[in-house]
């Protein structure tokens, strides 16, 4: 085996949109993560499945892993024949001790690509609505840890040489020193109402900005128990933010809410939910797959034969779309043998699914469910016509129960498998537990029992007890249901079932809250 190679990846600041092409890249090609806090927890679901995944960071059960002690951790994974991602919170040549790594790597003839990363000490000011540079403000910024003693910031730090050196100076990691770099930078010639920032968590769901002056932002951040990690800006770019502050006016900002869907369909409701300022957490409780019973195999090939038989044909669910038409190709059945039937559609998005293969959609009921369907259907059914059902394994059995009660011939296929994925995520137990979840989704009942069956695969004992708080926002009746046949309490529902509907229902209520909050205080 040979030796493997090692990608030093900056992560960006949190926001896991914000990592490089090339490090998304170099991360989804690799063996081997190694990972800490800072980078976006999100991103590990970029992984190959089969990657390895080493957290290196700080949990309550355990004190972070020695620099020294990650260096050989990447050593030996490269001797291994790994391809190894160090994934890294910011820019990893920013206080991001990758020198260290590298030069590990260097000495043992391991081949490593530093890949860059956006810093937080540009992109978290970007976010509270502060340029770091301005035209008539500030035309230079100069980054200086803060995270020292204040005997070593004296030895590492030219007090009067930085103070005045650039227009912006920030300050990475120095929220416990606040008041001892305040006092040096007025000491050297700062003004005492020079204003300050400081933006702890940027770019996440806890973002949280508090302004000052020198004079008085060590008050402030003790009255206020502002703690790390936090850029602090000290400039006049601060008075920016003002007119600037674009993220924080967004209806869903310091939300993160819980997408369960399956991976392939996530995107559409975690884009949604982002572009409207909130943090898409995705945890995928459902994957489907084709349908793996020999018997049931041979019932779909048989059915699908018959295809000059049918009268109608009646689709539920993109996935029943998606599957159909896969099995058609797999059993070489023209489209056209379908001539004779008529296409039913639960729902504007099983209905584009269908358009985007030249079918428009015959039946489409006002009310997204299955039972609507019906009641759309009736006057053109007739007795001893016949009906193809293609659909999942867990799909309710109301529909072709009444179709049969009609004196339909119904023929029912399970084209695909329901099933729980494995899932590799060990940070959200302990986002849970903290409670930086605010919110899950669910958009059907498999959603919302795998769930807790992963929860349970995780090592919790009682998934209800840990989704406490978190508000459920179901995207039907019926999803409702089974959420609260569970314990859970619904308090989202939107007026139609689909996605759209119920980000928007997520959005009334974040607004109901925030007016109930204000007329509070």
């Amino acid at each position: 085996m040979g030796v493997g190679k090692v990608y030093l990846v900056g992560a960006g600041p949190g926001d896991p949109k914000l990592i490089t092409v090339r490090g998304l890249e170099a991360l989804r090609r690799s063996d081997a993560i190694v990972y800490d806090r800072l980078a976006g927890p999100q991103l590990l679901g970029q992984a190959r499945a089969d990657a390895e995944r080493i957290y290196v960071g700080k949990r309550p059960d355990r004190h972070t892993m020695k620099q020294e002690e990650i260096n050989r951790l990447l050593v030996r994974l490269a001797l291994e024949g790994k391809t190894v991602c160090r994934l890294k919170g910011g820019d990893p040549t920013v206080f991001g001790r990758v020198g260290e790594e590298a030069e590990l790597l260097k000495q043992n003839g391991i081949a490593y690509e530093i890949v860059p990363g956006i810093t937080s000490a540009i992109a978290v000011p970007a976010y509270a609505g502060i340029p770091v540079t301005h035209r008539d403000l500030a035309s230079s910024f100069s980054i200086v840890t803060g995270h020292e003693s204040p005997d070593k910031l004296d030895r590492s730090i030219y007090w009067d040489k930085v103070t005045n050196a650039t227009g912006t100076l920030l300050f990475l990691m120095g929220v416990a020193k606040i008041g001892y770099i305040s006092e040096q930078l007025i000491k050297h010639g700062r003004s005492p109402d020079t204003p300050v920032a400081l933006v702890r968590w940027g770019t996440r769901a806890e973002q949280e900005t508090l302004v000052g002056t020198l004079e008085d932002i060590e008050r402030k951040v003790i009255e206020a128990n502002f703690e790390p990690p936090a850029v602090i800006v000290v400039g006049e770019v601060v008075r920016q933010r003002e007119t600037l502050r674009w993220i924080e006016d967004k209806p869903l900002f310091g939300c993160r809410i819980l997408v369960t869907r399956a991976r392939s369909q996530a995107s559409e409701l975690a884009g949604k939910i982002d572009e409207l300022g909130g943090e898409a957490y995705e945890f995928p409780t459902i994957e489907t797959r084709p349908q793996q019973n020999p018997g049931r195999v041979e019932r779909i090939g048989a059915a699908l034969a018959e295809a000059e038989t049918y009268d109608w044909i009646i689709l539920t669910s993109v996935n029943g779309v998606e599957f159909f038409f896969r099995w058609l190709e797999a059993n070489r059945v023209d489209i056209r043998r379908f001539h004779r039937a008529s296409f039913a559609a639960v729902g504007p998005k099983t209905a584009e699914a269908l358009q985007a293969r030249g079918i428009v959609a015959d039946v489409l009921p006002e009310k997204f469910q299955a039972e609507h369907l019906l009641e759309s259907l009736k006057s053109r059914l007739v007795s001893g016509q016949k009906a193809l059902l293609p659909r999942g394994d867990l799909a309710r059995k109301q529909l072709p129960k009444e179709l049969k009660a009609l004196g339909i011939e119904t023929v029912e296929l399970d084209l695909y498998e329901t099933v729980l994925p494995v899932v590799q995520d060990e940070l959200l137990p302990e986002l849970l537990r903290e409670g930086a979840i605010h919110i899950v989704t669910f958009t059907s009942s498999s959603t919302v029992t795998n769930l807790f069956a992963a929860l349970r695969q995780a090592g919790i004992d009682d998934p209800l007890a840990l989704l406490e708080g978190v508000e459920a926002a179901c995207i039907g009746p019926v999803t409702a249901m089974t959420a609260e046949g569970l314990g859970l309490k619904v308090t989202i529902a939107p007026k139609e079932a689909t996605i759209d509907g119920l980000v928007q229902a997520i959005v009334d209520r974040r607004r109901e809250l925030l007016r109930q909050s204000r007329t509070i205080n």
